[in-house]
């Protein structure tokens, strides 16, 4: 008999071992984390007195997968859209975050002794948090709808984007020992490039494709494809030299504004739970006691200064955002653990030679220490921002409170000319970003084409192609002003303001025959004209001539209703899911209310009550704004309407109202399966004699269901089984009757049918 792979023992003691420590993590009340990643130690390499795995390398494998995953459901609930709406937070408090712990971690390294490059690394790897961690403890906490892990999650995001920078950094001084900034700048162009066009190119396609494909999808085709989707876009980010996790999380994010966001959400949690499990395991099979004994001063240092200074930078770069005391300290101490990206940067180091090997074991340990408190942490952010608001003089709460306030007033404000530039900025960006995408897909798929006989054929056809692709971005790059009457208004108020907006367009318009011009140049080059003789190149010139003279007369009308088109399409798909309510809280009031649908639990103390007998706004401020139940949708609801228990409620309120009846809406079960009791219904059988009181008697007649909580499930008369019998049926001498009831009740029955008239 062929023997099976190893990956397969493998798999069944990581599972086997993770699920017995989740149970008794469960029992203990303790989140789920911290089970896998004993789980991970017990059959770890360093704990001799369990079995351990004997394939590393398919395990890795398959926990980089959980990785995947991990990011993939990340992204499935985050929203660039709200990540913009938190900018100014999210990136001050990354920045605070980053440049302090840099800081702070290469003097920590300088003190320990430690050599230059050691304390660089050190340094760049204290900055990094790790996302996959955080974001398991807050499922496991329920702490997801939180208004502070939607800013947690955004300053997540700029880490690990920025720990692709800094690995081009560190990489560079390893070489170099110097800082190459033309290296640098390159890195930050092309990071920004690749995320544009896949987020903007998969908002417009993947959507689009979805709602023709809708009505064909089925649980099963729709979890292939998207699972497909996920891993496509990972083999893309990792062709263009970035993380398999940032291709996870992009199209995560871009998926969660499709309609289908949470069915795919739920469809893969079980794919996620299970590679998720064993991503975790994988990272405690690290843990190396030996390693702990013999650095473990080291350790100790490292991991305060984590726990302690990481927290208290992030949240006091959320605090300097604008952001008040309660959200900081929370979020705060959402962040005091190092996670994957610290592996990856020692790992970079070591490949260079450039630090030494005892660094790699000590962030390993300090990763795993804080891994373990993580969720201590986090849990620890309410009572510490209870005993830093008692500690702090009322004076400063006040101004924290007032300068909040500040921050949030600004939005609203009437355009100005600041805006309006960074608003024409941001377009040339993008379109820029999507013209030079197109042609390098075009410049790719026609140039293996081209051959000496048919060079100058093909080159044309390419050209044609390629500009009649591009130009539509040509014509909004170029040509599209978007001058409303409010930026009339501005443009009127001084010369100033006019000519800063006639330089803007200048500008435009130059990119956009920049471009054209290129596309034209790289078709029609020198060896184009030396593949034709001279009577052709004259044709081809005067062809040339005039379809650029036809497209500037004429061909500028098409290429705007296209753009047109594909604006609104992007639009429309970019706002699909708030479709699903109904209707969109205005930009203005999403600081103090929000929108938010929960699901009422059969448990629920609300369940089989009408709205009215709820008194959601009296108890808790908040409004009921419509009811979901199965093909209906109620809007506006009457207060008399009953809520089933699967009704899907959109509530309106602030993030704290609804924070507070979140918990007694969506009721958890407290066990997954629940055994049936013990009961002692069972099926009975009883022969209708000539003696019988039910003799001639009809099933209605005889009122077993009321007098003896029987119900007559079959009649068997002459070799026949009438099944469920109506209540016309009248008993005959000799029927059998069929009967659910109790063991007693049964026992009443029988003793009654037999009884004669007489007794």
């Amino acid at each position: 008999m062929e023997s099976l792979p190893a990956l397969f023992s493998d798999l069944a003691l990581i599972l086997v071992t993770a699920g017995v420590t989740t149970v008794i993590f469960k029992w203990l009340k303790q989140p789920l984390v911290l089970g896998y990643i004993i789980a991970g130690l017990l059959i770890g390499p360093y704990f001799p007195w369990f079995p351990v795995i004997n394939d590393h390398h398919s395990v890795e494998t398959w926990s980089e997968i959980g990785m995947v995953f991990l990011l993939f459901a990340i992204g499935l609930e985050f929203s660039f859209k709200k990540l913009k709406k938190q900018a100014g937070t999210v990136g001050i408090t990354a920045l605070t975050e980053l440049v302090s712990m840099c800081i702070i971690g290469f003097l920590l390294g300088k003190l320990m002794g430690w050599s230059q490059m050691d304390s660089i690394f050190l340094g760049a790897m204290l900055s990094m948090s790790s996302t996959t961690i955080i974001a398991k403890a807050f499922e496991d906490l329920k702490l997801k709808s939180e208004k502070f892990t939607n800013s947690v999650i955004g300053v997540l995001v700029v880490e690990d984007l920025a720990a692709i920078l800094m690995m081009v950094i560190l990489s560079t001084l390893a070489v170099s020992t110097a800082l190459n900034g033309n290296e640098l700048v390159l890195s930050v162009l092309k990071l920004g490039f690749f995320l544009l066009v896949w987020y903007v190119g998969g908002v417009f396609l993947i959507p689009t494709v979805l709602k023709w494909a809708r009505k064909f999808m089925t649980e099963e085709t729709l979890t292939v494809f998207s699972v497909g989707l996920c891993f496509f876009m990972v083999w893309l980010a990792n062709k263009a030299g970035f993380s398999s996790a940032l291709g996870a999380f992009i199209m995560g994010s871009i998926l969660a504004e499709t309609l289908e966001a949470e069915m795919i959400h739920k469809l893969t949690s079980p794919i996620k739970n299970l590679f998720g499990a064993v991503f975790f395991v994988s990272v405690g099979m690290m843990v190396n006691p030996a390693i702990l004994v013999q650095y473990w001063w080291q350790i100790l240092v490292i991991t305060v200064v984590v726990v302690v200074l990481k927290s208290v930078s992030s949240g006091l770069g959320m605090l300097l955002s604008g952001d008040n005391l309660h959200n900081s300290v929370r979020a705060g101490m959402c962040f005091g653990q190092i996670g994957e990206f610290s592996f990856i940067i020692a790992t970079v180091g070591m490949s260079f030679g450039v630090i030494d090997d005892f660094l790699y074991p000590i962030i390993v340990s300090v990763s795993i220490i804080t891994t373990f408190l993580t969720p201590y942490l986090i849990k620890a952010g309410e009572p510490m921002f209870h005993w830093i608001e008692r500690k702090t003089p009322e004076s400063w709460t006040r101004f924290f409170q007032n300068k909040e306030k500040n921050i949030k007033e600004k939005t609203g404000k009437r355009l100005n000319m600041r805006t309006f530039v960074l608003s024409q900025l941001k377009k040339t960006v993008l379109y820029s970003a999507i013209l030079l995408a197109l042609m390098l897909i075009c410049f790719s798929i026609f140039t293996p084409w081209e051959n000496n006989n048919m060079r100058a054929y093909v080159d044309i056809v390419s050209l044609a192609v390629t500009l009649v692709l591009t130009s539509p971005f040509v014509w909004a790059l170029g040509f599209k002003h978007d001058l409303d009457d409010e930026t009339e208004k501005m443009v009127n108020e001084n010369k100033s303001n006019r000519r800063m907006v006639k330089i803007l367009y200048a500008v435009r318009f130059v990119l956009a025959w920049f471009f054209t011009a290129y596309i034209v140049r790289y078709f029609l080059n020198a060896d184009f004209w030396r593949a034709v003789n001279t009577p052709m190149s004259v044709m081809l010139m005067a062809i040339v001539a005039a379809l650029a003279l036809l497209l500037l007369l004429r061909g500028l009308s098409p290429a705007m209703k296209w753009y047109e088109r594909i604006e609104n399409r992007f639009l429309e798909n970019m706002n699909k899911r708030e479709t699903l309510q109904s209707f969109v809280v205005p930009e203005v009031l999403q600081e103090n209310f929000a929108l938010e649908k929960m699901t009422l639990n059969a448990k629920s103390q609300f369940a089989g009550k009408s709205i009215r007998d709820c008194d959601f706004r009296t108890s808790f401020g908040a409004s009921v704004m419509s009811v979901d139940r199965a093909d209906e949708v109620i809007d506006l609801p009457r207060r008399d309407l009953v809520l089933f228990p699967a009704d899907e409620l959109t509530f309106l309120g602030t993030e704290e109202q609804l924070a507070r009846m979140r918990p007694l809406v969506e009721v958890e079960d407290e066990v997954l399966i629940r055994e049936r009791p013990a009961s002692d219904m069972d099926i009975h059988c009883s022969v209708v004699d000539e003696n019988s009181r039910y003799v001639g008697v009809t099933l209605y007649e005889s009122n077993l269901r009321n007098r003896f909580n029987v119900m007559v499930i079959a009649v068997e008369r002459d070799d026949d089984f009438i099944l469920n019998p109506p209540a016309s049926i009248m008993f005959q001498e000799g029927d059998t009757v069929w009967f659910v009831s109790s063991e007693n009740n049964a026992k009443e029955l029988v003793q009654y049918a037999h009884k004669t008239n007489d007794n």
